[in-house]
C-alpha cells in the first residue's frame, strides 16, 4: 500500500474529487492540519446544496423502495447540475405524491378485503336465515356464533333467554363447522337491552355490522359486502398497474438520479478530510502500490499539469494505520470470507488466508471423511455455485464447500468409508490408511500430529512477524517451536516410535531451554509453553468428531435389518444418514473455525487493521462492487 498526496489549485478541487471517484482506487485519509493547512469547510451554498440533495434522495428512495419489484440497474449518470437538480426534485416529488396516494389506496383495499374475507364463511349460513328475519320486520336481529355441540348450546341459549324475556323470541341456526353454529336471534325491540347484556355476560361473540355497506343488520349489508368482495381484487389490480405505470414513466430516470445524488453527497462528504491553503487543496489517501501508476496517469490526463500526484516516503506514514486489502491468488480468495469474520490483520502483518485455505478444508475432511457424504456436499456446493453471483458471499461459501467436499472424499478413501461401512459391505471397500471405527489410537495420534503441525506453523509465523520489531520476542517464539518439536520427539522415543537413545538428549535439551525461554519471554514463558501444549492436545476433538460420525453412520446402516420390514428400515436409515450428514456439516465447521481462530491465529495474529474502502461511486446494497 502506498500513501499519496494530490495537490492542485482550489478551483480544481471538485473536478479532482470527481476524477478520484471515477477511479475508485484511493482510500481517502483525513489530513493532519499543521502550519498553513486547514480542513476545507462547507460554505453556506454547499450546506444548502447538501440539504437539497438529501431531500431529493429521500423522495427518490421512497418512490423506488415502494416499487412492486426490483428496479433495473441504472447506468452511470453525471452529477446533477442546478437545472437538472431542480428537474429531478420536481419529478421525484410528483412521483412520491402519486406513489403515496396509490400505496394508501392499496392499504385500504387490502384491509377491507381482509375484513370481508373474515365474514365470507358466514355469508352462506346467515343468507339462508333471511326468511326468518323477514317475518319479524320490527324485531331486533342478533347474529352470533356459538361454539360447541349444536344441540347443547342451542338448548342452553333457549333456557337462558326464556329466563330473561320469556318465550317471545325466535332462533334460527346453521352449522358452520365441527363445533361452531351460526345463530340468528330475533327478539322484540323492547327486549334488545336485556338480551345484549345476557350475551355479553355469557361471552357469546356477536358479529358486528361493518359500516358503509348500507344496512343496519348483517343480513341487510350482505349483498353490498358480497359485491365489494368481488370488486376489490379488480381495484387492487388497477392500483398496482398504476404503480407499475409510475415505474415505467419515471423509474429509469429516478434510478439514475439516485445514483448521481448519492455520488454527489459522497463527494461533498469527502471534502471534510481535504486540506487547503489560501490558494491550493491537498488530498491524502492510500492506493495499492501496483495501481499507483494508473492513478497518476489518469489524474494527469484529466486534470493536466496543474494537479499533481506524489508518493509519500514510508517514514512519513510509518506510525499511521494504513488500510488493509487482502490480495490472494484465485484459488485462495474464497477463504478470505473466513479471515474477514474476525477483525482484519494490521497492515504489514501476514495474511493467514493461504494457511486457512489449506488447513480448514483438510480438518473438515478429516472429521467427516466419507465418500458418500463428500459427494452429497459436492452436489450442495454445486447448487450454491449455480445460484450465486461472482463476488458475493454465497459464491465464496459454495467454493469453500467444494474444497471441503474434495477433502472429505479423499479422506473417505483413506478410511475406506462410503456411508459408514456400507461401502465395505456392498462393494468390498477397504481403507488405504486405517479404519477409524476400530483403530482409535492411530486416529488419535494422527489428530494430535495435525495439531502439532498447525500450531508449529502458527508459532513460526509469529516468530517471523516479531523479528521486524521485537527481535527478542521473535527468538522466544522460535525457541518455543524448537522446544515443542523436541518434546514431541522425546515422547515418541519414550513410546518406542523413535529410537530410545533420543529420549535422554531430548529431556536434557528441554531442561536447558526452559531457563533460556524465561530470560527471553519473562516469567510467564512456562505458562505460555504449557498453554501451547494444551492447544495441541485440543486437536483430539478431530478424532472425537470423526469417530462419532462414522459410528452414527454404522448405526444408520444397522437399522435396515433391525426394524422389521426392509422398507421401514431403509426409510429410517436414510433419515438417520440425513441427520448425521447435517451434524457432519455443522460440527466440523464450528470446530474447524475454532481451531483456526483460537489455536492457530492466537500464535501470531494481530487484529485491528483498517479495511480498504476506496472512494468511488455508490453501489446499491447487495450488489458486488464494480
Amino acid at each position: 500500500m502506498a500513501k499519496v498526496r494530490v495537490l492542485g489549485p482550489k478551483p480544481r478541487l471538485d473536478h479532482a474529487l470527481t476524477v478520484l471517484q471515477d477511479l475508485g482506487l484511493v482510500h481517502l485519509a483525513t489530513l493532519r492540519t499543521d502550519g498553513p493547512l486547514r480542513l476545507v469547510g462547507f460554505s453556506a451554498r454547499e450546506e444548502r446544496r447538501m440539504r437539497q440533495l438529501e431531500r431529493l434522495l429521500e423522495d427518490i428512495e421512497v418512490v423506488l423502495d415502494r416499487w412492486p419489484g426490483r428496479a433495473a440497474s441504472p447506468t452511470a449518470t453525471v452529477g446533477p447540475t442546478p437545472a437538472g437538480l431542480a428537474r429531478w426534485a420536481r419529478e421525484a416529488r410528483r412521483a412520491r405524491r402519486t406513489v403515496d396516494r396509490l400505496v394508501e389506496s392499496e392499504r385500504w383495499l387490502e384491509e377491507e378485503h381482509a375484513l370481508l374475507i373474515k365474514y365470507r364463511r358466514f355469508f352462506g349460513a346467515f343468507q339462508s336465515l333471511l326468511e326468518h328475519e323477514d317475518r319479524w320486520p320490527n324485531a331486533r336481529a342478533h347474529h352470533v356464533i356459538l361454539r360447541g355441540p349444536a344441540q347443547d348450546v342451542l338448548a342452553r341459549l333457549r333456557r337462558e333467554l326464556e329466563a330473561v324475556i320469556g318465550r317471545e323470541f325466535e332462533i334460527a341456526s346453521r352449522p358452520l363447522g365441527a363445533d361452531e353454529v351460526a345463530v340468528l336471534l330475533l327478539v322484540p325491540v323492547k327486549a334488545a337491552g336485556p338480551v345484549e347484556r345476557l350475551l355479553a355476560s355469557a361471552g357469546v361473540p356477536e358479529l358486528p355490522v361493518p359500516q358503509g355497506y348500507g344496512g343496519e343488520t348483517l343480513t341487510a349489508a350482505m349483498p353490498s359486502m358480497r359485491e365489494r368482495l368481488r370488486v376489490i381484487p379488480l381495484e387492487l389490480e388497477r392500483v398496482r398497474r398504476a404503480r407499475a405505470g409510475v415505474r415505467g414513466e419515471a423509474g429509469a430516470r429516478l434510478a439514475g438520479a439516485r445514483r448521481a445524488t448519492h455520488d454527489a453527497l459522497l463527494r461533498l462528504s469527502a471534502r471534510s478530510g481535504v486540506g487547503e491553503t489560501a490558494a491550493a487543496f491537498v488530498i491524502e489517501g492510500w492506493v495499492p502500490t501496483q495501481a499507483l501508476p494508473r492513478v497518476a496517469r489518469r489524474v494527469a490526463d484529466r486534470l493536466g499539469e496543474t494537479v499533481v500526484v506524489e508518493r509519500l516516503a514510508t517514514e512519513d506514514w510509518a506510525g499511521e494505520d494504513a488500510p488493509v486489502v487482502l490480495s490472494n491468488p484465485r484459488l485462495f480468495r474464497p477463504f478470505e470470507a473466513i479471515t474477514r469474520m474476525v477483525p482484519l490483520p494490521r497492515y504489514g502483518n501476514i495474511d493467514p488466508t493461504p494457511f486457512v485455505s489449506v488447513f480448514f478444508p483438510m480438518f473438515f475432511g478429516v472429521m467427516l471423511g466419507d465418500i458418500g457424504y463428500g459427494a452429497a456436499l459436492a452436489l450442495l456446493a454445486l447448487g450454491l455455485h449455480l445460484r450465486s453471483r461472482p463476488g458475493t458471499p454465497l459464491r465464496a461459501v459454495s467454493e469453500i464447500a467444494g474444497a471441503c467436499a474434495l477433502f472429505t472424499v479423499v479422506f473417505g478413501l483413506l478410511y475406506g468409508e462410503l456411508l459408514g461401512d456400507l461401502g465395505r459391505q456392498m462393494f468390498g471397500l477397504r481403507p488405504l490408511a486405517f479404519d477409524r471405527q476400530e483403530t482409535i489410537v492411530p486416529f488419535l495420534v494422527f489428530a494430535v500430529a495435525l495439531g502439532l503441525v498447525h500450531v508449529v506453523v502458527g508459532l513460526a509465523i509469529g516468530a517471523v512477524e516479531a523479528f521486524r520489531g521485537q527481535p527478542r520476542a521473535s527468538l522466544g517464539r522460535g525457541l518455543t517451536v524448537i522446544m515443542v518439536l523436541v518434546l514431541a520427539a522425546t515422547l515418541l522415543a519414550a513410546a518406542g516410535v523413535l529410537p530410545r537413545r533420543f529420549f535422554t538428549p531430548g529431556l536434557v535439551a528441554l531442561l536447558v531451554a526452559f531457563p533460556v525461554l524465561v530470560v527471553l519471554e519473562g516469567i510467564v514463558a512456562p505458562v505460555e509453553f504449557m498453554s501451547t501444549i494444551a492447544n495441541i492436545l485440543s486437536y483430539t476433538r478431530i478424532m472425537a468428531l470423526g469417530t462419532a460420525s462414522v459410528l452414527m453412520a454404522v448405526v444408520a446402516n444397522r437399522m435396515v435389518g433391525a426394524l422389521g420390514g426392509a422398507a421401514v428400515g431403509v426409510l429410517f436409515a436414510v433419515l438417520f444418514h440425513l441427520v448425521n450428514f447435517a451434524l457432519g456439516l455443522f460440527g466440523p465447521t464450528i470446530h474447524g473455525l475454532r481451531l483456526q481462530y483460537v489455536e492457530f491465529f492466537g500464535k501470531f495474529y494481530s487484529p485491528g487493521g483498517v479495511q480498504y474502502r476506496p472512494f468511488g461511486h455508490w453501489q446499491p446494497s447487495g450488489q458486488p462492487a464494480a
